[in-house]
């Protein structure tokens, strides 16, 4: 009687408990969907009533389309000319992409080889900050007669604009590496080489996810730079260059296509790396790994 009563018990604490799992296992996915709900519906809100509100205070004030086009008319002049909007949106991708691998490579090559010799940093790193500081716009052309208008280019430019983040912060994270552990390499005679490549350059990843955030955004804007000064036409011209041609024809709607195309290209891009940083750390640096409530 005694066993019979102790399967019964069993049998009734098993069939009780599998429900309060179930519930709670409810109750958490519930609360999962409320908290993305109250991270998308605030912006998603106010990106109503900033384009509501947009489109009613300039059809009721009359601003003529050419001085403040409507949204309606950005999102006509935009699928009119949505063929040769993409053309110049791909063209300006590649650009944005290849500059901005560049700086990466160069930025983190560049960040290696301070990073080995206190003496070479101070030497050299000076001399990158003023490069930094001289305005791409006074430049851009001197590299336009050094390499021609087009591509090239355009990638040169982009590649300036983002090669000083990646340096800066590549520098600052190999710079960051904790003292113990290099004082630990030093004791197991490692040579400069192998603590670099085993323990500083993993101990800067954070850093140079962090820069290639910066730099990623920062070679958009480089590429539409780029394309104002050495930009090509016809079929072959990106964002930059359909932004001037939209400027001097007074096509403000299409003007304002382009440029929310260009802000939508940086968005992506910031997010992919995004992504790649979350991948890369998640694993094992706090900066990304989740944390149970």
């Amino acid at each position: 009687m005694d066993n019979v009563h102790e399967s019964m018990a069993s049998g009734i604490t098993g069939t009780t408990s599998k429900p309060v799992s179930a519930a709670s296992g409810q109750k958490k996915a519930t609360r999962g969907w409320l908290t993305k709900l109250s991270q998308i519906v605030p912006p998603l809100m106010a990106f109503i009533v900033l384009i509501g509100g947009w489109e009613l205070i300039v059809t009721w004030i009359g601003t003529p389309t050419y001085v403040l086009p409507k949204p309606s008319d950005i999102y006509l002049a935009a699928s009119d000319n949505f063929s040769s909007l993409m053309a110049s949106a791909w063209k300006t991708v590649w650009e944005s992409i290849y500059g901005f691998a560049i700086s990466v490579v160069l930025g983190v090559s560049g960040a290696i080889f301070l990073g080995l010799s206190k003496t070479i940093e101070k030497s050299i790193y000076p001399y990158a900050v003023i490069l930094q500081t001289i305005p791409i716009v006074a430049i851009a052309p001197i590299i336009v007669i050094w390499f021609g208008a087009g591509m090239n280019s355009i990638v040169i430019i982009a590649f300036l604009i983002g090669f000083f983040p990646m340096l800066s912060n590549t520098l600052i994270g190999l710079n960051s590496t904790e003292q113990n552990m290099k004082n630990l390499f030093t004791l197991y005679n490692a040579s400069r080489l192998q603590t670099m490549w085993r323990l500083r350059i993993p101990a800067a990843l954070p850093f140079i996810a962090a820069g290639m955030k910066i730099s990623c955004t920062l070679a958009v804007i480089g590429a539409i730079v780029g394309e104002y000064v050495a930009g090509i036409g016809g079929g072959e011209g990106g964002l930059g260059y359909a932004i001037t041609v939209a400027a001097t024809r007074l096509q403000t709607p299409y003007l304002f296509a382009c440029g929310l195309s260009a802000s939508l290209l940086g968005v992506a891009f910031f997010l992919l790396i995004n992504a790649f940083s979350k991948w890369l750390l998640s694993s094992w640096h706090e900066s990304e790994m989740k944390v149970d409530n």
